[in-house]
């Protein structure tokens, strides 16, 4: 994501999903402020969501090739390196190995051991994480890494969805036993890079003793702390932790909102069926309250799946959303709380870059959209293969509708009914 000038490797903690985590309070927006001074790069871990999977668990060498086998698919020569949580030592030995190909190093959350021992009593015990494996209850587990999101059902049932999609049990269990063993600080010394550690005080899940360490043992590494508590980066005052990372590497700062001219974003149209003739039987009076209801109603349910709406065209609304799972169930939602109406919906949907116009937004996914809806039937949410590529393995049913031609969008489309 973006076109800064420059590159910004983040490697994950120990779990990953780039498609899901869209799905995730904050993310989009917390990758949109960096991609405002550089060229973002996400990926998924090896053995895990969209990489192959592999038996056992990569070593540290391992995962060290596998960032530079991604800067150089992406003709990288060097790169500012953002670990987070476990991710931290795995950038930590990057930079230390690969000098030639960091220009900043900068951790999150992060720390030089990964369990305990006599020697480095900061960490968590073995003991205690072999532990956590038997009682992963989601919302234990949340109120350790966002406690300020941990009250609300929604965003713990999101919280056990990423880890559900994200790894097998066995595949997290390889990488616990593993990362037990983890230990940077014999490298520690040999960093040359620019360093930023960043870390919040309250930290539950590694307390701020795992980044002082290392601050004390880079040299020249300069240390940010926090007041919250939240382990998740996107999670808390995501503004300053993202002008933080700007300024120490571009030496500029911005902690306004991520506005963009451009972005991705999945676009939702919806229309009444046979309006017109509605209107007529209805009378102007009764049709008038019926629409005003039908408004409130797509009001509520964008807001409830976060969605935006961008307006509504008189018998239908155009919206967006930061995560097509949302817009889909969104869609869906239409047709069952507009029944007492006695009003069906037809809904369209394509993922795709939006112009942002402020209170408006155009460009070819917009039309696309459009265009989708128009082919849908009555009570029908019809969308674009992107967007059914976009949420596989979420449980949302698809049937296929065959290949269609867009008025005004080039090439031929692949349409899909969606369901749960």
């Amino acid at each position: 994501m973006g076109e800064g000038p420059v590159n910004l490797v983040i490697i994950p903690g120990i779990i990953s999903n780039v498609a899901f985590a869209h799905e995730q309070t904050g993310y989009t927006d917390y990758l949109r402020r960096l991609a405002r001074f550089a060229r973002v790069v996400t990926f998924d871990k090896r053995g895990q969501r969209l990489s192959d999977r592999v038996p056992g668990a990569p070593t540290l060498e391992e995962r060290s090739d596998d960032v530079r086998a991604v800067m150089d698919d992406l003709d990288m020569t060097h790169a500012a390196i953002f670990g987070i949580s476990e991710g931290s030592m795995m950038s930590v030995f990057f930079a230390a190995t690969r000098p030639e190909r960091v220009t900043h190093l900068i951790t999150f959350g992060g720390g030089a051991r990964y369990a305990s021992t006599d020697d480095y009593p900061y960490a968590p015990p073995a003991a205690m994480i072999r532990a956590a494996l038997t009682n992963m209850d989601p919302a234990a587990v949340l109120r350790y890494f966002a406690p300020s999101l941990a009250d609300d059902p929604a965003e713990v049932a999101r919280f056990a969805k990423q880890g559900r999609l994200s790894s097998s049990p066995g595949n997290y269990r390889a990488l616990i036993e593993m990362n037990l063993e983890l230990d940077v600080r014999g490298v520690l010394g040999q960093i040359r890079v620019p360093t930023l550690i960043l870390h919040r005080k309250a930290d539950l899940v590694r307390n701020i003793e795992n980044a002082r360490y290392p601050a004390g043992h880079i040299p020249g590494a300069k240390l940010i702390e926090y007041p919250e508590a939240d382990h998740i980066p996107w999670v808390g005052d995501v503004a300053r932790l993202c002008a933080d990372i700007e300024e120490f590497v571009t030496g500029e700062r911005n902690e306004g909102p991520a506005t963009f001219d451009r972005v991705l974003a999945t676009v939702l149209f919806t229309d009444i069926v046979d309006s017109t003739a509605q209107a007529a039987a209805m009378g102007d009076a009764a049709w008038r309250k019926a629409l005003d209801e039908h408004d409130r109603i797509a009001k509520r349910l964008i807001e409830q799946h976060r969605g935006r709406l961008i307006k509504t065209t008189g018998d239908g609304v155009l919206a967006t959303f930061d995560g097509p799972g949302r817009a889909i169930k969104c869609a869906l939602g239409m047709e069952p709380a507009l029944a007492r109406l006695k009003l069906s919906v037809r809904a369209g949907l394509h993922t795709g870059e939006v112009e942002d116009r402020g209170d408006d937004i155009g460009g070819i996914a917009v039309h696309a959209a459009a265009r989708v809806m128009s082919k849908a039937g009555p009570g029908e949410v019809l969308v674009s293969r992107v967007v059914a590529d976009l949420v596989a393995g979420s449980g949302i049913a698809f049937e296929d509708r065959g290949e269609a031609e867009l008025k005004g969008v080039p090439g031929t489309w692949r349409l899909l009914a969606a369901s749960i």
